[in-house]
């Protein structure tokens, strides 16, 4: 099973990837952009501002990295239980939120393309607020998205749900406002229903 944990910035879905590699045996834990050697040096350059990316590069870049953990972790694991710290979702509202002028099916079927054909079994989807937002970027440095804002994260968290209501992948959707073990027990129990 191929489980994808997606939402903007500061909404805990790292915090719960952690949670389920330290607690759970029988998971392969994957992030994206990041998750191969390519992808790691993939994420360098992304996250950071030194290169000034153009947006067509930025696009290429994170899909480059997409193919690369596809083939080499999402094809050998495909046994076990994979959970990714972002994925697809992401990439495409993300580069919605900064090309409005680009076709969502364009940017679905290109990212299709780089996953050879596949979707995640399902979407666990992180939803925030301004409120928690705020809250959570004071209390941390930020990379070059979170610089971007409340108004462009909460954006980009629609985007998501545009995105996904496009696509026949199952989805959970989180309250990121529950507390960390709450979240937790919660994803637990819907994966391992899944796959029961």
């Amino acid at each position: 099973m191929y489980v994808v944990f997606e939402g903007i910035d500061t909404t805990g879905k790292s915090t719960q990837i952690e949670l389920f590699k330290k607690n759970e045996q029988d998971i392969v834990a994957l992030k994206e952009p990041g998750g191969t050697k390519l992808g790691e040096k993939l994420r360098e350059i992304i996250l950071q501002s030194n290169f000034n990316l153009s947006f067509n590069a930025e696009l290429f870049l994170f899909l480059a990295d997409r193919a690369q953990n596809f083939e080499e972790n999402i094809e050998k694991f495909k046994d076990k239980i994979i959970i990714s710290d972002r994925g697809l979702i992401s990439g495409i509202a993300y580069a919605l939120a900064n090309h409005p002028t680009l076709d969502i099916d364009f940017l679905i079927n290109i990212n299709r393309f780089a996953l050879n054909g596949n979707l995640p079994d399902k979407v666990v989807l992180f939803k925030t607020n301004a409120k928690l937002i705020e809250q959570r970027l004071s209390e941390k440095n930020h990379d070059n998205i979170e610089l971007r804002g409340t108004e462009y994260l909460l954006k980009v968290q629609d985007l998501m749900v545009d995105v996904l209501n496009k696509l026949p992948i199952k989805v959970l959707v989180i309250d990121a406002s529950k507390s960390i073990d709450e979240i937790y027990k919660e994803i637990r129990k819907d994966i391992y229903d899944s796959v029961a």
